[in-house]
Formats: C-alpha cells, structure tokens, sequence
C-alpha cells in the first residue's frame, strides 16, 4: 500500500460510522405549517363543505417525511369551556382523523389556547390524536424523538403566551435547559416549537430575537414559530434557521394580513441541514388555504444558514439512541436503545429521564450520567436523583442508584474535566422546604464507588448557566 493509501485508510477509518450514515443516507424532508384552528367558523365549512381543507396540499404532505402544525385549541366540547366569556376554541374528535389524512404526523399543542379545556381537555387533546396515530406535543411530554431514515429528531414545545389554564414557560429556566440538553445529547436534529410573540406585528421583537439566540445556544438546530397570526421574514440566528412566525395556515380570521402564511419546507442532505419555505395564500370568502410557490424572501434570508447535524450519543463502542415515539407506547419516560456497528444490542426498562449525558472523564470505564425523577424515602419527594451508568453488552449497569447528594436537586451537569456540577436548592433533607426558591451551588469527584464533596469549581457556574 503506499502512503498517500495508507494515509486515506486512516483518514476513514477515523470517521464515525454515524456520521458516514448520515451522509449517504437518503434525503429526508420536513415540513412545518402555522396555525391550524379546527372550530367556529372553520369547523362550519368543514361541516358544510364535506370535504378536506387540504385537498390542495395532498400531494406535498405525503410525499414529505414528517409534517407538522401547530393546533390551536383542544378537544372537547365548548361547554367544557373553563372560561365561557372567554375566547375558547374547542374542536371536535374528528379533527385528529381529517389531519392524519391529510398527511399530518404530529402536531404541537402547547399554546395560549391549548388550556381553554383546562387539564381535562389537554389529557383529552393528546389521548385522541394517540388513538389517531399522531403526535399532540406539549411542553410536558418534551422531548419527543422521530427516527428517519436513520436521523434521530427530537422536538419541543414550548409557550411564552400564558393559556387560559395559566400555563406559561419562561426561558429561560432550569427545567426548558434539561429538555434541550437531552434532546441534544440523544438526537442528531433538534426542533423547537415555540408560541411567541405579538399578534399581528410582522416584525419580532427584541424578546424573541433573545429567546431565539438563548434556545440555539442551548442545543436547538431549527425554531418554528407562532403566535401572530402573521408572516415574520426568518432569520439564520448562529448558523440556525429562525421562524419566527409562519402566520396562519388554517383559520378563519379576516384581516387581510392573516391571510398569508408560511410552510417552512427543511432537508436533510449529506449530514446537513437547509431549509427555506413555502407560501400559503386564503381567498377572503374561505378558511382553505392553497398553497402557492417558493417564498423568494425566507428562501433569500436563509440561503446560507446550512447545519451539521449532531452526532448523538456514543459511549465506548455503543451508540445510545432513545425508542421512537410511537402511539401504542407510554410517554411517560423514555427507553434506550444500544447499537454496536449498527446492529441494536440491548434495549433498557423505560426510564422518567430529566438529562443524560457521556461522563467519560468522570471514571477510567466509559459512563454515562442521567437525572431522573423517582420516589426517595430520604425525604419522602419525587425528586431529581443522579445515576451513574457503565454500558455492558446487555445494557445500562447502574454504578450509583440516585442515592441524594449533600442538598435536594435541581440540576447537575459532567463536566470535561470529571467534575459533577450540581445546583442545589437552599434546604435540606431534614428541613425540607420544596417552595423555596433559595439555591446553591456545589462540586463532586466521582471515585467509582459515589460521589465526595469538593471546593466548588469555578467551572460550575458557567456549567448550569
């Protein structure tokens, strides 16, 4: 073999194979509507017309891999309203099979109108479009994973617009990070859904361009947005595509402005991400949208916003990839899935993960450190417990059950150097006091059998941040 062979050789053998599916993996195209609102005057020309609002959009739906929208309301019936004074969008059981038909996978329901039925009709909302086959994401049941063609997307959702039942989601906050750092760590792509903004402004405020440089900085590859009910002209935001309002897709106000919407329309190619996006146009005397052509402005904006996509978990020779969502499966935690040269090896029990993460500097064996909410009887709470996992060729073998540490948990991070980072509350296991919002920051060294205190590090600050 000569040199310059020999040279090759390594070069490629050096290229994770994950990376070298990714890039001769076939392309996978995602699609992401606006708003979509299933009642008052929609659900009457719906009951009218007796036919699909998307007829004009059959073609394109299901020849994508994944499409979603962002569902405005929840399903019941309007005397389920919590507020009848109030503006509450309440649509029928229907809804789920007219979306699944028309080629919808998933859709986002977290907005200021996912509470108008209270919790009773957020559980509903999720139950029926689960018997559907589809996907109703919340901000609770964030992350959820898509595997295609190989790629691990994972998405969130997430509300700055308070619903009706109060529920809002500030960012940032400790618990919006935690999702984020588990979707990075387990996914290859990972998607934000997020309700923001000013009704009918076309321009995002100064909040949303911070919110938006927060969320990518945090771990996400691409934001789509909603709220005003208009079109904003995206954005690429650290080499991120930014919408940040993709306006109406189906709904029935008048205003002429409302009437124009976007499809944000993103490939997978070689290991990279591109996207830009297609118009929407309603007629003034219909709530059917049609769809329309290239839009020259978000595809001018983010023309050179092209991403690599993640690399996922590998620890050791294993590569950690979480269970698909799947309708005939709890998604109350997730389950694991370990694969060696691409073959799966092992799958563990479902797990009510907070984080997860490679460890590899915290031991001289290959580890992982989780979060994960259980019951302790040191103190008697659903709290956040660590565990430390080695990976053998069955599955996870814990090193440390989530026994406490000093104080009650709020977050905790491995840093490159070995170090445990946690982020304590302000009381302690004696005098337990959940409220507070008192906190602390503390270091540990893991020493194969648990975890000793050590002088807090100044990395730690900086490290749950």
């Amino acid at each position: 073999m000569s040199g310059k062979s020999a040279l090759l050789a390594l070069v490629l053998s050096a290229i994770p194979a994950a990376l070298t599916a990714q890039q001769s993996a076939p392309e996978i195209r995602l699609l992401f509507t606006g708003d979509v609102m299933l009642s008052r005057l929609v659900n009457a020309e719906i009951i009218a017309r007796k036919d699909s609002p998307w007829k004009a959009f059959n073609e394109l739906f299901h020849s994508a891999d994944l499409v979603g929208g962002n569902f405005e309301g929840a399903i019941g019936s309007p005397a389920e309203c919590l507020k009848q004074n109030h503006l509450c969008f309440a649509a029928a059981e229907s809804s789920t099979e007219l979306m699944k038909s028309a080629g919808f996978r998933m859709v986002t329901a977290e907005n200021n109108h996912s509470g108008d039925l209270g919790q009773f009709g957020r559980d509903q909302t999720r139950a029926v479009f689960y018997k559907s086959g589809l996907l109703a994401l919340d901000f609770d049941n964030s992350p959820q994973f898509y595997r295609i063609n190989g790629v691990t997307v994972a998405m969130i959702a997430i509300t700055t617009v308070k619903a009706a039942d109060g529920t809002v989601e500030q960012i940032p906050s400790v618990e919006l990070m935690q999702k984020l750092r588990l979707a990075r760590q387990l996914a290859n792509l990972v998607l934000v859904s997020i309700h923001w903004g000013n009704e009918l402004q076309d321009w995002p405020t100064d909040a949303q361009e911070l919110q938006a440089k927060w969320l990518v900085e945090h771990g996400a590859d691409l934001i789509v947005g909603h709220h005003p009910h208009v079109v904003q002209t995206p954005k690429c935001i650290e080499g991120k595509p930014v919408f940040f309002s993709l306006g109406n897709h189906l709904f029935d106000q008048k205003y002429a402005e409302t009437k124009d919407g976007l499809i944000a329309d993103c490939r997978i190619r070689g290991g990279q991400l591109s996207c830009g996006a297609l118009r929407t146009h309603t007629d003034a005397a219909t709530s059917y949208p049609t769809l329309g052509g290239r839009d020259a402005a978000s595809d001018q904006a983010l023309q050179n916003c092209t991403s690599p996509l993640g690399p996922g978990l590998q620890v050791g020779d294993t590569a950690i990839k979480p269970m698909p969502w799947s309708a005939n499966e709890p998604t109350d935690g997730l389950v694991m899935e370990g694969y060696r040269d691409g073959n799966l090896q092992w799958r563990s029990r479902r797990q009510k993960l907070v984080s997860i993460q490679s460890a590899k500097a915290m031991g001289t064996e290959p580890l992982l450190l989780s979060l994960e909410r259980h019951l302790s009887s040191i103190d008697n709470e659903v709290g956040l417990r660590p565990y430390v996992y080695a990976i053998g060729p069955h599955g996870l073998i814990a090193r440390w059950r989530g026994s406490a540490l000093a104080w009650p948990l709020v977050d905790a991070v491995a840093t490159e150097s070995g170090v445990l980072c946690a982020l304590h509350r302000g009381d302690s296991f004696l005098l337990s006091d959940p409220s507070t919002k008192d906190r602390r920051i503390a270091a540990y060294r893991w020493n194969g059998f648990g975890f000793k205190g050590i002088d807090t590090q100044p990395e730690c600050e900086k490290a749950l941040q």
